[in-house]
């Protein structure tokens, strides 16, 4: 893949243009009179009761709410003057958040000492919005198999830049689709989160792979894989180098994970054929999804990445696909058991939505 074009927005925020073949990208200026982004700050805190960090942005009480279609920031603009992509047209395009829960201002000194009272720290990180295409109705199911390979070769660029820059830790790719899931804007996107360190479910995740590789000398997500394509019940849909199938206990009223079929850490880890295979098999996944009921299926999309270091070597890349819908006119909501005691209860059992979601092939 070519290069993407950069170009810098009138804050000074840094923009990537992902282009297709023949399409060449022509950025305008941004005229837009914004705060300079050196102004805008966010904070870590530790939580002594979890162990866990906690982002604090306040910054993101003004970020846009839910624009009416001619006034999104998301679509292009020839004017340079109303939207946060100046261009009269893009296939896939980057630039980082205006509103960014971790703000990437200043030098990163490193997270402090947990050993005290009210231990915080500054927000270093990075936060990117990407946008899948021009077409502000549009979805990624909607996609061309050419076009969706561009958004995940745009995923793989921005996976290397961010894992190469210093107090990153884990770059997390994912997109938010749906009112119900909390959208703010319905235009096609995602984003991109370079955090300063593991996240909780990272670090359990790992934990637990760390005891499976001490027990057996194997690695624990390869494992899940084929113990799943064995046993063949809840696998939805496969081709030569990728795997997707609802898990055995699984917590969302639809689930679905998809895994390359040869251990990798990331996408930069992935060849030319598994990134093809990837997009095809990631197309088909969302496609069933938006099948399943009258109106598109809301669902978050979960790029597992691993660094390829001591602390995280036993990470397997895979995506992990969820939906609150749970009926056709019913959401599951995360109530007392899930939002306070972080244990799930599953309205459905994940064989009954796997053969719902096998039924679903075109």
């Amino acid at each position: 893949m070519s290069r993407p074009t950069r170009w810098t927005l009138a804050d000074g925020r840094e923009e990537l243009f992902f282009a297709l073949p023949g399409h060449q990208p022509a950025p305008v200026t941004d005229q837009r009179p914004l705060l300079e982004r050196g102004r805008r700050s966010t904070q870590l805190r530790f939580d002594r009761q979890t162990g866990q960090w906690v982002i604090i942005a306040a910054l993101r009480q003004d970020r846009t709410y839910m624009p009416p279609p001619d006034q999104c920031p998301l679509c292009p603009d020839p004017s340079g003057q109303t939207s946060e992509v100046p261009a009269p047209d893009y296939d896939v395009v980057v630039f980082e958040n205006r509103f960014p829960s971790l703000s990437g201002v200043g030098q990163h000194t490193g997270l402090p000492s947990t050993e005290g009272d009210f231990v915080a720290a500054a927000g270093h990180g990075r936060c990117e919005v990407i946008c899948f295409s021009r077409d502000h109705t549009g979805s990624f199911a909607g996609l061309s198999h050419p076009h969706a390979r561009l958004v995940v070769e745009a995923w793989r660029h921005r996976t290397d830049d961010l894992l190469s820059r210093p107090g990153i830790a884990q770059v997390f790719c994912f997109e938010n689709r749906g009112e119900e899931i909390g959208v703010t804007l319905t235009h096609p996107h995602g984003q991109i989160y370079g955090y300063p360190y593991l996240t909780p479910r990272t670090e359990r995740m790992l934990t637990r792979a760390e005891e499976h590789h001490d027990r057996t000398g194997e690695n624990l997500f390869a494992d899940i894989l084929a113990d799943e394509i064995r046993d063949g019940t809840r696998v939805i849909a496969a081709n030569e180098l990728f795997t997707a199938f609802v898990p055995f206990a699984a917590r969302w009223p639809v689930e679905v994970h998809i895994y390359p079929n040869r251990f990798a850490h990331n996408l930069i880890e992935l060849d030319d054929a598994e990134l093809d295979a990837f997009a095809a098999i990631y197309l088909e996944v969302l496609g069933r999804f938006d099948r399943m009921y009258r109106t598109p299926l809301p669902y978050i999309s979960a790029l597992h990445q691993y660094a390829d270091t001591e602390a995280q070597r036993l990470g397997y890349f895979h995506v992990e696909l969820m939906s609150v819908r749970r009926s056709a006119g019913k959401l599951k909501y995360l109530a007392g058991s899930e939002s306070a005691m972080d244990a799930f209860i599953s309205d459905v059992t994940p064989e009954s939505v796997a053969h719902r979601l096998r039924e679903l092939a075109q």
